[in-house]
């Protein structure tokens, strides 16, 4: 360790002193100037970043980073814009399910010569391989988030059911019981549990590897193909059975964002919401006075305790002259207890081991203890390595899932449109 940060503080030298000299200069003083785009978007969030990059410029005069503000909603076109138009930034804040086409399409650096050990080595391969596209990496996954459940800890304790915890989580089958009795329980015209299923591809993909479920598979000619089997089938099947069937989740929130559902939930009209871990922060802030709440683990199938994630990530734009000053950046926002703040800003969990030791990170309040359990069954999206996901996602699976959802298709219409649909999309992202 102490030999890594011997290294990385070299390295740093090397960088401000050619930067001083006349190396790599942008605009006649010596300076390097790097751009960092970044999606932070909550308050305490965007803060943090901040207070991070003027850090890094008063311990860095040689090595300029400006902070330049991004959003989640438009960051694909975005970059696809400054890639082609030669304007990218230096430093990209992204997600790892995002990064496939610009990584195949040589947009951004294999980082691999440029980490130091230190680095690489905190953070687990299982999150590694959500930034790595054939013989490359090309982002740092820093942060993610599992599904967990929220839950009106009145209504949940009051029903008498068995609580699950990391250790002894509900099963699919018995989250659909419990969510029947609470249904029971708490009267007329309200639901055990709310369902925002908005975007429903992510979430559905993710949840589904607890039963198995895999839906890409790549055959010996190295090509990916949407098999859809008994696995992907189970938690999706729970889902429409408990809107459709067993009438114990509202169909109304179904078509809804997370955001949308705390209203009623904080009204009691939900016991339950499956959410991101970053929720969390809108329910602390937003819950009326007195409203006691709890996070509870996500159902688990055969495979355990087990989740999809798309971390977010920090990239560095192949076409940028100051790659190794990027990557010494990177490494300073990604020191554990710069990262700890990164994660508290966010309300999300760090990749890396250390950070995620940390004894903020680990305290019950808030949820935090639950999460921190969760983390070692996370692993890489299904789809992270699919050329052609986001059209998938867009054209074929989104409208197919909804209308599973609601019921206004079966599961053979489903299976058809995502195999026979889906492949033809990915077909034309594959062509030798």
């Amino acid at each position: 360790m102490r030999r890594a940060l011997t290294a990385a503080a070299a390295l740093l030298l090397l960088l401000t002193t050619a930067a001083c000299t006349g190396g790599g200069e942008d605009a006649g003083d010596g300076v390097i100037r790097l751009r960092f785009l970044s999606l932070a978007w909550q308050q305490e969030s965007v803060t943090a970043n901040k207070e991070l990059v003027r850090e890094w410029n008063a311990a860095n005069p040689g090595i300029r980073v400006q902070y330049v503000q991004g959003s989640w909603s438009s960051v694909h076109d975005q970059l696809l814009t400054s890639f082609e138009g030669g304007e990218a930034p230096d430093i990209i804040h992204n997600a790892s399910d995002d990064l496939a086409d610009f990584a195949y399409g040589g947009y951004l650096a294999d980082l691999r010569p440029l980490l130091p050990d230190r680095l690489t080595a905190d953070i687990p391969q299982a999150s590694w391989e959500t930034t790595t596209f054939g013989d490359g990496v090309y982002g740092v996954p820093f942060l993610q988030e599992p599904k967990v459940l929220i839950a009106n800890r009145d209504i949940v304790e009051k029903s008498g059911i068995r609580l699950p915890t990391p250790e002894r989580p509900w099963s699919w089958q018995e989250f659909r019981t419990v969510t029947r009795e609470l249904t029971r329980t708490m009267g007329e015209g309200r639901h055990a549990v709310a369902w925002p299923l908005k975007e429903p591809v992510a979430t559905t993909l993710n949840l589904g590897l607890s039963a198995g479920g895999r839906l890409f598979h790549r055959d010996t000619d190295g090509k990916a193909r949407i098999r859809f089997g008994p696995g992907d089938a189970l938690v999706p099947g729970v889902i429409r059975d408990q809107v459709n069937e067993d009438g114990t989740a509202s169909k109304t929130i179904l078509g809804s964002g997370g955001s949308d559902a705390l209203p009623g939930f904080f009204g009691g009209k939900y016991a339950i919401v499956p959410l991101g871990f970053s929720y969390r922060q809108q329910i602390a802030q937003q819950a009326p006075e007195g409203f006691r709440w709890t996070v509870l683990p996500m159902p688990v199938g055969p495979e355990g305790a087990i989740q999809g994630v798309s971390p977010q990530t920090l990239s560095i734009a192949e076409d940028t002259r100051h790659k190794q000053a990027a990557a010494a950046f990177v490494d300073f926002l990604l020191r554990p207890a710069n990262t700890v703040r990164l994660a508290r800003g966010d309300w999300m969990l760090p990749t890396g081991r250390t950070a995620l030791a940390d004894p903020a990170l680990t305290v019950p309040d808030d949820g935090w203890a639950v999460g921190t359990a969760l983390a070692r069954g996370l692993r890489s999206a299904p789809a992270q390595s699919v050329r052609g996901y986001p059209e998938w996602k867009d054209k074929v699976a989104t409208p197919a899932y909804q209308e599973y959802y609601s019921g206004a298709i079966g599961e053979r219409e489903l299976k058809r449109r995502l195999e026979r649909d889906g492949n033809l999309v990915l077909a034309r992202y594959q062509r030798d």
